[in-house]
């Protein structure tokens, strides 16, 4: 299994959705993608993506400011 690690820290919306929806599209089924991002409104965004294109979030986390999303493309 590979992984895609967009690092993402910095940009605000929309950029971040789209850059992970970008990322989903190009990879291949049961492979993950981990973002890593700073604007809050991805807390909100990047699940509701996920859940519009029927990917699997695996995990949603803080560390410190940077949030970080794993998810599996389906």
């Amino acid at each position: 299994m590979s992984e895609t690690v967009l690092h993402l820290q910095g940009l605000k919306c929309p950029l971040p959705v789209l850059r992970t929806r970008k990322a989903l599209r190009a990879t291949a089924a049961g492979e993950h993608v981990m973002v890593e991002c700073t604007d809050p409104l991805a807390a909100i965004d990047i699940p509701h993506l996920v859940q519009q294109e029927g990917d699997v979030l695996v995990s949603a986390e803080r560390d410190g400011e940077v949030l970080i999303f794993r998810i599996r493309k389906a």
